[in-house]
């Protein structure tokens, strides 16, 4: 059948019921049940994935979009999704294909093969391929796959992710990795279960292994939802954890909400707000703070953190590489080492 091949990450439990090990829910699942995810199936006492190179959307999208700031500016990388999530915010942007399973969105899919998506990478002049929009983790088989091929032939993956999977398979699918974008949906761990179903321990472990122990570039967003994670004093304490674990260095999105989905009972994000939340950012530590759907070149462009000199203006996705120092990776006006991966060896 099309889509369906053999999970990766699973156990038996006994009476025909298996055990998921992909991500932190670890489903148990008895013959016929599928996991949060809509796309793991108990089929006959084994685990199968549903959506093995089953496509619902391919572009071609500048990076700044996933967003990488700090990892190839100003080039385009092939994006692709499937369908499901392991997840279940309420304000997902992406809901029609995160919410959803093969067989509601079948006549929208294609099936793609590890070598389709070379050929497409390569037609694209694309240097690497994101895999987005929808959520990674769960298209596992096919994305570890896929990404080892594209590794074998000098072309990177990026994973923008909630960030919500295991440590074995993480490892696993790290070593073909060369970016993440880490999804953090607040810093209260009761809330977090509460509105997305999914645990900030598992996501915080995720970013801390990714960047400190796999070498993987690692970039963080965090949307700005009014009524859920607002609160300067929990923004604060996300920061002060960037800081702390994953270093001042690291890239850090404030993103403005806009009402969507289910969440619609709350208005936009008050701007003041995500100003706030750079500078109590800033005063954290961190020296890269960008605030998302503002849409002011301000808060998007990078700016040298020991002597102020711009390094890259953005305007939308424009990007104009200014004092940054491509080949060194420092600010050509005072030397400043700057985060990031600016050139591919």
């Amino acid at each position: 059948m099309v889509g369906v091949k053999e999970a990766r990450y699973w156990e038996p439990i006994g009476d025909g019921r298996v055990r998921c090990l992909l991500c932190p829910h670890r489903c148990i699942l008895r013959p016929g049940q599928r996991g949060i995810c809509r796309v793991r199936e108990n089929v006959d006492g084994k685990l199968v994935t549903l959506n093995y190179g089953l496509v619902s959307s391919v572009a071609v999208d500048p990076i700044e979009k996933k967003p990488l700031f700090h990892f190839l500016p100003g080039t385009d990388i092939l994006s692709l999704s499937t369908v499901g999530c392991n997840m279940r915010c309420p304000w997902c942007q992406n809901w029609e294909i995160s919410q959803a399973g093969p067989e509601e969105l079948s006549p929208y899919l294609r099936v793609l093969s590890p070598e389709d998506v070379l050929r497409l990478a390569r037609r694209y002049n694309s240097r690497g391929v994101a895999w987005t929009y929808n959520e990674p983790t769960i298209w596992y088989e096919f994305a570890l796959d896929t990404s080892r091929l594209l590794n074998e032939n000098g072309i990177y993956s990026a994973f923008i992710t909630n960030g919500f999977i295991e440590e074995e398979p993480l490892r696993e699918l790290g070593r073909y990795l060369r970016a993440m974008n880490i999804d953090v949906k607040g810093f209260d761990e009761r809330r977090y279960v509460r509105y997305t179903l999914g645990r900030l321990e598992s996501v915080r472990r995720t970013a801390e292994v990714a960047k400190k122990e796999l070498g993987i570039h690692v970039e963080l967003t965090y949307l700005i939802v009014p009524g859920f994670n607002d609160d300067l004093g929990e923004i604060r304490r996300f920061a002060r954890w960037v800081a702390g674990e994953l270093g001042p260095g690291t890239p850090v999105h404030f993103s403005r909400f806009f009402p969507h989905y289910r969440y619609t009972h709350h208005g936009p994000t008050d701007p003041e707000l995500l100003l706030k939340a750079k500078e109590v950012s800033r005063e954290e530590g961190l020296r890269f703070v960008y605030l998302g759907n503002l849409w002011d070149p301000r808060h998007e462009s990078t700016y040298c953190p020991r002597c102020g000199a711009e390094l890259i203006r953005r305007v939308g996705y424009s990007v104009q590489i200014e004092n940054l120092d491509l080949e060194r990776g420092v600010c050509r006006v005072c030397g400043e080492r700057i985060e990031g991966v600016w050139r591919l060896d």
